[in-house]
């Protein structure tokens, strides 16, 4: 056990993605920032993950000034970091070096000072290249190991009992965690974090990989979890007791239930077992004043409405009842003698005093990531098909394990379970498992986004992809996004610095619209301003002609990526005539019709809802 404890603070990042959707607008955390600065935490989360992209898609708000300001503001108190995954950075396909270099160093540039970095195979390769920049650059590099569990297997049933057929053996036991943290820091990595992005990981269970970790491995090791099965606050009890030297807190009104425990109940633990936790708690608690009424506008302005809020507590004036206050001593009587039972249920006991949300048992029993599970049943009401839910969640094991058995993390969970979903819709319509398949569960068995914990058959993967072989992405082949000039911008280009170029290559739709949008208002701003008096007439939009042939429609809501053919062109039934992003998948849309295309009904970068037509085939 650590006689210090450093924290670093998830609010501005992970805490308000996990509980509201990321949309902090820069003016809500310019009004905690003050007291950010004062806070003391060892670091801040601020950046990555989804914030550069929900900032632009959602805010309007350039990513890069987020970063900025947040510095400009705490200064070098606490250390910035944020999120990226390896050599996908934010994408979906691997970068290149050019590119990964340039986000590095604009990042480091821009005040970043960690960068957290996992891939979302555990395959080292793929953070070998962030690692370097980040160091080369002056940031330290923290490498993530992801935790997953191994699939809960179907039973043999008689016939393959009988001919000796058993359940795969265990993949992702501590010496697979220890060996991926140990390759991580034979490259350089300045800290090893456990990174338990679904909440799955026992106290017990994080306790002893925290001790092995420690052994083995001679750098700082910081553990990540959240809450929403009920291991949370008593994993991270068991992790500090085990010698963790970071864990990653929420402040009280962004804390517990999808994300990561409190601060405040981690500052009670740590005062009764006499570790000195490295933050001002009297800043924590005015942060906590601002965030109580951001809480209400966010729930307001993201799901219409407010939720029931966790009791106010601030550890350093208010006096716990004495049964709650029995409660702490119990989980660390449990945590120290081994009892995991009686530790969960103190920790439950002091949560449920407190307000926050009870352990989600369906997403505990279903060992997937809660935001796994949420995607699937919105893309299944989506498609008006709930009532494959139960088969979908049947199929997750063995469509997993088909494609090499990855760890469930953006993105491959999101993959995952997307094609257990077109699985079990295939099962409905009488068709073949995998006659439906995203662009991107092709490329995670084809073997574009790295080595797989387990083999792949190749004859699954040549019944996917088309190859035998494992075949990595060819970043040779790389080709940037089209930077154009903006005629309706006064000529400029579309991005006009190495910055705004990497959010084109990173985000291309999303920055591709935000940028344009930026361009425009400040051309049309320039005009006003030099013809104050001149009168402007808006186009009008040529009327669309009746419709008299056959359309093809969106199958689920998502938004147009690229259209694949053009008014005129003759198309098969079956072709290939758009691409829309839905649940962060790439799908495929083909046309049921043979005939000429007529006219095409929606453009690139369009938001459609189910059933929308796209173009019409006569």
């Amino acid at each position: 056990m650590a006689k210090t404890l450093k924290i670093r603070d998830l609010t501005l990042r992970d805490g308000q993605q996990s509980s509201f959707a990321t949309r902090m607008t820069q003016a809500q955390i310019d009004r905690c920032l003050p007291y950010y600065k004062d806070a003391n935490f060892y670091a801040m989360e601020v950046w990555g993950g989804a914030v550069p992209d929900s900032v632009m898609r959602y805010l309007n708000e350039n990513p890069w000034t987020r970063l900025e300001t947040i510095h400009k503001a705490v200064g070098g108190v606490s250390k910035l970091t944020a999120l990226s995954r390896g050599r996908n950075l934010f994408g979906y396909a691997p970068y290149t070096d050019q590119i990964i270099d340039g986000f590095c160093r604009n990042a480091i540039q821009s005040g970043l000072g960690i960068m957290r970095i996992f891939d979302a195979l555990n395959d080292v390769n793929n953070v070998k290249s962030t690692i370097k920049y980040v160091k080369q650059y002056g940031g330290i590099a923290d490498c993530a190991v992801c935790y997953t569990v191994d699939p809960k297997y179907p039973e043999p049933g008689f016939f393959a009992r009988l001919t000796g057929k058993k359940k795969p053996r265990p993949v992702f036991t501590d010496a697979y965690f220890l060996d991926k943290a140990e390759q991580m820091a034979a490259l350089g990595a300045d800290m090893i974090t456990i990174k338990d992005m679904s909440g799955l990981i026992p106290p017990m269970r994080v306790s002893g990989l925290v001790k092995l970790l420690k052994q083995h491995v001679d750098v700082p090791i910081d553990f990540h979890t959240h809450c929403t099965p009920g291991y949370g606050l008593a994993s991270v009890l068991s992790a500090i007791l085990a010698g963790a030297d970071i864990v990653d807190t929420n402040c009280w009104y962004f804390a517990e239930g999808t994300g990561a425990p409190a601060i405040e109940l981690i500052y009670v633990f740590c005062k009764k077992l006499g570790i000195e936790l490295q933050a001002n708690m009297e800043a924590v608690a005015k942060i906590n004043g601002e965030l109580k009424e951001i809480r209400r506008e966010l729930e307001l302005s993201v799901f219409g409405a407010e939720k029931p809020a966790p009791k106010a507590f601030d550890p350093l004036t208010d006096t716990l009842p004495a049964e709650i206050d029995a409660e702490f001593d119990k989980a660390i009587a449990a945590a120290k003698a081994g009892d995991e039972a009686a530790l969960l249920a103190a920790c439950h006991r002091i949560e449920a005093h407190f307000g926050f949300p009870a352990p989600n048992e369906l997403v505990k029993n279903a060992e997937i990531p809660g935001g796994m599970y949420s995607n699937m049943v919105a893309q299944l009401k989506q498609l008006k098909a709930e009532e494959i839910l139960p088969r979908a969640m049947e199929l997750i094991p063995t469509v997993r394990l088909a494609a090499g058995l990855p760890p469930l993390v953006t993105p491959t969970s999101q993959i995952v379970g997307a094609q257990a979903v077109a699985c079990a819709m295939d099962e409905k319509a009488g068709r073949p498992m995998y006659t439906t398949k995203s662009s991107q569960f092709v490329g995670l068995v084809k073997g574009e986004y790295g080595k797989t914990p387990v083999a792949i058959d190749p004859e699954f993967r040549l019944k996917i992809a088309g190859v035998r072989e494992e075949t990595p992405y060819d970043t040779s082949k790389y080709q940037m996004q089209p930077n154009p000039e903006l005629p309706e911008a006064g000529g400029v280009k579309l991005a006009e610095n190495e910055k705004e170029v990497l959010l084109l290559e990173l985000f291309p739709m999303v920055a591709k619209t935000y940028l344009t949008g930026v361009k425009v208002k400040a051309y049309e701003a320039k005009k006003a301003a030099e013809a104050p008096k001149a009168e402007t007439k808006a186009e009008e939009a040529p009327a669309g002609q009746p419709i008299t042939g056959n359309t093809v429609n969106a199958p689920l809501p998502g938004r147009i990526l690229e259209i694949k053919v053009k008014v005129g062109d003759s198309v098969k039934a079956g072709q290939e005539i758009a691409v829309l992003e839905a649940m962060k998948m790439e799908n495929s849309i083909v046309s049921d019709y043979a005939g000429t295309v007529k006219q095409i009904l929606v453009k690139t970068g369009d938001n459609v809802q189910t059933d929308t037509a796209l173009i019409e085939v006569e």
